[in-house]
């Protein structure tokens, strides 16, 4: 290389990390973009090789790198090829987020505001995509308008929908409605599928300015009404991982169905501990067991939870489809396990009266409900029962029923952790962490596979002794990493925005109520909140509008912090079978205890990743839960029911059903001959002319209209005799000022 050439690449400040990773390094692409601003004007890829010194064996490469900052959107070129830098050209990279009705927004990778992006804009791309787009106005809502310039990246290979034939022409509606757009499908690639069949498609040629995108089916689904339909349809549109690749199926049948000798070295025998576990009765993997005993003037509680990490090695091929997967997905009748059912349902759930490994929290509790100490150890246990929290709520109400009697020997170890759990709970109380009261449902199936009835299912003691059993060992595993300076994902739940607390103060003004704490509450003074509205009749109202004025819980390594368990330091350890961060923990936990560092790769990358899980699984059974409750309500349009409003937005109100627990939407023009207005931060329409106003929590008559299994949206109608009068905000504020001093 010629001096000249040597000086001009070596100028590059990054040359040194270029070699550090490639042996003939090119210059990095931040000396690409800063030759590409010096030169201050868009240039050939040519020109630019020349101008770096480029070797005629080094320009498939270069030709490579500049297609890889392509897509990353730093650089693009124009209608004659030239490169241009896209910071020069004013252009906005960002995320695609469509519309139903066809239109959508670029959300800006920096933060900045949505640019609206009309039907034709849209034609271009497919929800999710990546583009540029360039601000070209605003439209008459204010909004800026933008012009996709360019598609940095597709995000959609295949999609689930309908297949339909228009005159010989076929195509597939997409099952998730934000993507607008048909899908085509030549005669040749419809395969075995007929008009109105649920299909996979694969899309060949993504949609541009000029043409639509187009498909084939590479799967037929079956018939839209078949049984278990609605959770294959989940499973593809929000890219669920469900049938586990053969190196994973391979692996997982090498073990042997019972503990070997050879596991047991080295750990803690605490098989005459009478462990039991506690679930609910459809429950299949038991990640927990626990016992208590009397110690001084407190107790030893041992939580013992699977060892799952004992068995899934970092970098295997169970390591690595766990991770993709996130965690198990739990629908109505089926559930999508992270790991083979050898080892979920198998090897390391702690079924009864069989040995099994697991890592063990022995705490000593205080009389008042302090941990005063504890220590972790990996162990060998025997479940002495495995008891459901319906017999243990029998059992604790009852020392003659039939579970009493047939648990007899186990009885004194129940009441044990009953009397523990409640000085847990008192000592949560003094904490001051928020105790929402809500309303989960069950499904009840048919021989048939669809809904007979939707129930309530009430939390007893037993349900909530489990749940301060596994807080106090997540707490400790939390405080135990922390202690020993090593990384770890913190379930972190971080209190509201000052935006968020904002309105929260300025609805409880209406009812009389304040939230202490100023700009920065406690978790204390929204419980302290709680305890004061309890009993009044609009009591759910207003914890409704608390829950929501808080943030999403989330993983990440920077410990923030959980604000609604009103913990300084919280993780997940007592789930390692069903959530990927708490199989990190265990890893990491043993890591510290044989004097190591537990190194998975970027923890901060895990935490988005395992969050994103979550909220994956979270969207499918949502989905699967409002198709089921659809079909459910098919037969009942006509009728009429009493119910709550659950939601308000600017196109109407979500009414929720008493006793069925189904939701619906009124829509705004439903609501009477008016002008309503939405107020986001009150939660209501308001009638401009009339003054009738719809707010969340208000009580309604609704009559069933519409039901859209499609969709899955159900629509009503308000009933002749619905809508109760609403008093003006004066006396209300009064009314509501006198109750709460009532109440505290």
């Amino acid at each position: 290389m010629s001096t000249k050439k040597q000086k001009i690449r070596e100028q590059d400040p990054y040359l040194e990390r270029e070699r550090a990773h490639y042996e003939n390094p090119l210059p990095s692409r931040e000396f690409i973009l800063q030759i590409l601003a010096e030169k201050g004007v868009p240039v050939t890829e040519e020109e630019l090789a020349g101008a770096l010194d480029i070797r005629k064996d080094e320009h498939e490469t270069f030709h490579r790198r500049l297609g890889a900052m392509e897509r990353d959107g730093q650089l693009m070129r124009n209608r004659k090829g030239a490169i241009c830098m896209v910071d020069k050209l004013d252009l906005i990279k960002g995320r695609v987020q469509g519309h139903a009705d066809g239109y959508g927004f670029l959300i800006p990778d920096d933060g900045s505001e949505d640019l609206f992006l009309n039907a034709k804009q849209m034609d271009k791309v497919l929800h999710g995509d990546r583009a540029m787009a360039r601000v070209v106005g605003t439209d008459r809502r204010g909004r800026l308008e933008g012009s996709i310039v360019e598609v940095l990246e597709r995000a959609n290979t295949r999609l689930v929908g309908r297949l339909y034939n228009d005159h010989g022409i076929y195509f597939v509606v997409a099952e998730n409605r934000r993507i607008s757009q048909d899908i085509l499908i030549p005669p040749g690639e419809i395969h075995d599928a007929k008009s109105g069949q649920v299909v996979t498609v694969e899309i060949v040629e993504q949609p541009s300015k000029h043409a639509q995108p187009i498909g084939r089916v590479i799967e037929v689904l079956g018939n839209y009404a078949d049984p278990g339909m609605e959770i294959e349809i989940a499973l593809r549109k929000h890219d669920l991982p469900h049938e586990f690749p053969p190196e994973v199926v391979k692996t997982a049948k090498k073990f042997k169905a019972e503990v070997l000798k050879k596991d047991s070295k080295g750990r803690e025998d605490i098989r005459h501990l009478p462990l039991v576990t506690i679930d609910g009765e459809t429950a299949r993997d038991f990640d927990d067991a626990v016992y208590c005993e009397p110690s001084g003037k407190g107790w030893t509680l041992y939580v013992a939870i699977a060892d799952v990490s004992h068995y899934v090695q970092p970098g295997d091929a169970l390591d690595k489809e766990a991770y993709i997967r996130g965690n198990s997905v739990y629908f109505p009748r089926r559930v999508i396990p992270m790991l083979p059912e050898e080892l979920s349902n198998g090897l390391c759930s702690l079924n009864p009266e069989v040995d099994r490994l697991c890592m063990v929290c022995e705490m000593n509790v205080s009389a008042t409900g302090k941990i005063k100490r504890y220590r972790f150890y990996p162990a060998v246990m025997w479940s002495h029962a495995r008891l459901t929290y319906t017999k243990v709520a029998a059992m604790l109400a009852d020392d003659e029923c039939e579970d009493s009697q047939k648990y007899n020997a186990l009885l004194p170890h129940i009441k044990n952790l009953n009397t523990l759990f409640k000085v847990l709970l008192k000592e949560r109380g003094i904490r001051g962490a928020i105790d929402f009261e809500t309303i989960e449902t069950q499904m009840i199936f048919n021989d048939q596979g669809k809904i007979e009835r939707i129930v309530p299912v009430h939390r007893n003691d037993a349900h909530r002794l489990i749940e301060e059993c596994m807080l106090a060992a997540n707490v400790c595993a939390s405080d135990f990493l922390k202690e020993h300076a090593h990384p770890a994902l913190y379930r972190i739940h971080e209190g509201p925005t000052p935006e968020k607390l904002e309105n929260l103060h300025e609805f409880l003004k209406e009812f009389g109520l304040g939230l202490t704490g100023g700009d920065e509450p406690h978790a204390k003074d929204y419980a302290k909140l709680l305890s004061k509205v309890k009993g009044r009749p609009d009591e759910q109202l207003l914890q409704t509008v608390m829950l929501r004025s808080l943030q999403q819980a989330v993983y990440s390594p920077d410990n923030a912090g959980h604000f609604g368990l009103a913990y300084e330091s919280y993780t997940h350890f007592t789930s390692p079978i069903r959530r990927y961060p708490d199989l990190l923990i265990h890893r990491a936990i043993k890591a510290v205890l044989n004097g190591d560092k537990y190194r998975p790769g970027k923890w901060a990358e895990l935490g988005v990743h395992c969050s994103m899980t979550e909220r994956r699984a979270d969207d499918a059974t949502r989905d699967v839960d409002a198709w089921l409750k659809c079909y459910y309500m098919q037969d009942k349009i006509g009728d009429s029911f009493n119910g709550s409003v659950a939601g308000v937005t600017g196109f109407g109100i979500f009414v929720a059903l008493d006793d069925i627990y189904v939701e619906g939407l009124v829509h705004v023009t439903e609501l009477g001959n008016d002008y309503f207005h939405f107020d986001a931060a009150k939660h209501q329409l308001l009638g401009e002319r009339s003054g009738q106003r719809f707010r969340l929590g208000d009580r309604v008559r609704v009559k069933v209209v519409r039901v859209d299994l499609e969709s899955a949206k159900i629509d009503f109608q308000l009933a002749p005799e619905s809508v109760e009068p609403v008093e003006e905000p004066k006396p209300m504020r009064k009314r509501a000022a006198k109750a709460g001093r009532k109440s505290a």
